[in-house]
């Protein structure tokens, strides 16, 4: 998606450990136009998928799973971080490490959002290592919900995260896929 390419060259930074900091547009920071721009090009991508569900991961997957959902008229669920004291039973959980944070969370999902009858659109920011699409292909397992697909909003494709997903068997749409940060730059795929 040349749009995104373009901001990402433009706002994007790389930082020490194969990180870009997108903080400008996508996950501190929303542009509500590039939003819908992604979220029409997801939904013309998965279009023939009959979506009955967004799935995604708080927070930086929120925003842009919300223009998904509005364009497929669908609800959105985003697994939370942290249990509140309204979500004590019944959940659908995955432990799933974040690359930049470096921390392990638990992230759940309530279950009377997500059951057998849903077809999930599973939507998130980045796609490095995948631990965050294993997670929520857990909790889509544990609720015997079907996986159309996974739309990633910029993919490090130098990282084992599509390998993961594709050994699953899930279909897999990035937006961007970036090859390298060669030189401190960001690089992407031909």
């Amino acid at each position: 998606m040349k749009l995104l390419e373009d901001r990402i060259m433009q706002d994007g930074i790389v930082l020490p450990g194969d990180v870009l900091k997108v903080d400008q547009f996508l996950n501190h920071q929303v542009d509500p136009d590039l939003m819908m721009a992604m979220g029409k090009e997801f939904a013309k991508l998965f279009k023939d998928e009959k979506i009955t569900k967004i799935l995604t991961v708080e927070s930086s997957g929120i925003a842009p799973a919300v223009f998904v959902g509005l364009q497929f008229h669908v609800p959105v669920v985003f697994a939370r971080k942290n249990k509140s004291i309204t979500m004590q039973n019944d959940l659908y959980s995955a432990s799933v490490y974040s690359y930049t944070k470096k921390v392990e969370n638990t992230i759940a999902v309530a279950n009377k959002f997500l059951g057998e009858n849903d077809r999930v659109l599973i939507i998130d920011d980045f796609l490095a290592n995948g631990q965050a699409a294993e997670g929520l292909f857990k909790i889509c397992d544990e609720a015997k919900a079907e996986i159309a697909g996974i739309g990633i909003v910029i993919e490090k494709s130098f990282q084992k995260g599509a390998e993961l997903i594709h050994k699953r068997g899930v279909r897999l749409e990035a937006l961007a896929k970036i090859s390298s940060f060669d030189g401190d730059q960001v690089h992407f795929e031909d």
